[in-house]
């Protein structure tokens, strides 16, 4: 596990169906869907439906991340509409063991975020239980942010925390992500690199994917 997620939320959304058939063409690994519920992060996405129609036409794993209050409440729906990997955020989460053995059993790939005034030591106690850690390297609910360097750091970190505790999981950085920055997030030891406004505003989106894939693999 390990790669390019673009995010969907940066795509034209009156030719939804031609941006995900590039992205299945494209070097990315993952599709990267924000599902934002205006409570949780001060902005609304989309919800089931488009997450649905998404599926029907990827052909890589939807990589769902749910910046929503309760996500308990949706996670069977989402692995329903098509969610391969379900991030949920500690910051909603009050009983995350529970949540996290919930995508488990739901047959996904768990994963927890952080926003970016939680320390990545809050996680201790989950880290031997998930495929995914995401960091977010802007505060969440907008797409186009400016990168916040805190996060280099923070990825060291949670990569020494994994080293040694002999961890398996992913750490996947959000936010802000562009090919100045991406040897250095790979360096530090992010494995996943979600990219949205930086893929869809470029003149060749394929293009971007696969220059940023090289840049991961310096």
């Amino acid at each position: 596990m390990s790669g390019i997620a673009p995010s969907i939320l940066a795509a034209d959304f009156a030719n939804l169906q031609r941006d995900v058939e590039m992205l299945n063409a494209s070097a990315a690994e993952y599709i990267h869907v924000d599902i934002m519920d205006g409570m949780f992060v001060p902005n609304i996405s989309f919800g089931l439906p488009v997450c649905e129609a998404i599926s029907r036409h990827a052909k890589k794993p939807l990589d769902v991340h749910l910046m929503i209050e309760q996500p308990d409440r949706y996670l069977a729906d989402f692995r329903k509409a098509g969610a391969s990997i379900m991030t949920v955020h500690y910051e909603a989460c009050p009983h995350l063991h529970r949540t996290v053995q919930h995508i488990k059993e739901l047959g996904a790939l768990a994963g927890v975020a952080l926003n970016p005034h939680t320390p990545v030591e809050v996680l201790t106690e989950i880290l031997s239980e998930v495929s995914l850690i995401l960091i977010m390297s802007v505060n969440p609910g907008f797409g186009g942010q400016k990168f916040i360097e805190n996060t280099y750091k923070k990825i060291s970190r949670l990569n020494q925390l994994r080293r040694e505790g002999g961890y398996d999981f992913k750490i996947e950085v959000d936010g802000g992500v562009n090919l100045s920055n991406t040897p250095r997030l790979t360096e530090v030891g992010a494995d996943i690199l979600v990219a949205g406004s930086f893929v869809f505003s470029s003149e060749n989106p394929s293009q971007t994917i696969q220059a940023m894939k090289n840049a991961q693999e310096i």
